[in-house]
């Protein structure tokens, strides 16, 4: 299994937890305000859960960027340690 679908397997269980969102609702091109109804105080909670479970930061500036489940997934991707694939 690719790291790209470990990351998107384990961001795909946040969002279902987090925004109680049906787990086949979550695909890459899924928009997290357009499709998930997330706003900023959710995207918040999910952003943190996220730099817990992956041990990474997300910026602000990301953040805003940060439209659907592909830009988190590819986020994570790149700044991940190898440490959690391990």
């Amino acid at each position: 299994m690719d790291k790209k679908q470990v990351v998107f397997d384990k961001i795909k269980e946040i969002i279902v937890e987090e925004l109680g969102v049906k787990p086949e609702k979550v695909v890459m091109d899924a928009g997290l305000a357009d499709d998930f109804g997330a706003d900023s105080l959710d995207a918040l909670e999910l952003f943190n859960q996220i730099e817990s479970e992956f041990l990474v930061t997300i910026s602000d500036d990301a953040a805003t960027e940060m439209k659907d489940v592909k830009d988190l997934v590819d986020y994570v991707v790149e700044k991940v340690s190898d440490k959690y694939f391990e």
